[in-house]
């Protein structure tokens, strides 16, 4: 799993895309059965300059994917992709091998929603590739909760395991694990 991630999201190899979402649908269709029948999908962004350094997001491509896939498997639920309404306002140092308390700080502030109207009073389901403290989506999940979201569920294609040892208390495992493998639900609801 990490390296079909790495070599789309680093690699560019777009077509990676496609499989993934399949997995991310699979893991969303868990959600189906307690999550609202109508939902905003709404991807954590990119900073502006970031996108244009890597020429797309690719939490909008898995999402893109995955609700093609769930069109099929689940035509009841209605889900609508909405790409635009979150904004990442200022770039931020990379998660990677940032301390739990920093990641909630490098993120802290950092979304914004650009037209509160699309979001008050809607449910959302926010989409990212990898989860590790899950810092980024509590920071995007309040800025929806803030601009009127009614709940905002999460779901992600993989969350990172945090491994400890003796000489190492902030040391992240390589490998991640995707949620639904783990017997988990795929995303959490949030306020």
């Amino acid at each position: 799993m990490r390296d079909a991630i790495h070599a789309l999201k680093y690699g560019r190899l777009h077509p990676v895309a496609r499989g993934l979402g399949r997995r991310l649908a699979e893991a969303m269709a868990g959600l189906a059965d307690e999550a609202p029948a109508k939902m905003l999908v709404v991807p954590v962004p990119l900073h502006r300059l970031k996108h244009r350094q890597r020429g797309f997001n690719q939490a909008r491509l898995l999402a893109g994917e995955a609700l093609r896939f769930l069109a099929k498997s689940h035509p009841a639920w209605r889900l609508k992709l909405a790409p635009g309404t979150l904004m990442r306002l200022r770039m931020t140092e990379s998660q990677a091998g940032l301390s739990t308390r920093r990641r909630r700080i490098n993120v802290r502030g950092a979304f914004s929603v650009s037209d509160a109207t699309l979001v008050a009073g809607n449910d959302v389901l926010l989409i990212d590739d990898i989860m590790t403290t899950g810092a980024t989506v509590r920071a995007a999940a309040q800025a929806l909760k803030r601009a009127g979201a009614q709940s905002v569920w999460v779901a992600t294609l993989a969350r990172a395991r945090r491994i400890y040892t003796e000489n190492q208390q902030h040391a992240f495992e390589d490998a991640v694990d995707m949620d639904s493998q783990a017997g988990e639900p795929a995303g959490q609801r949030q306020g």
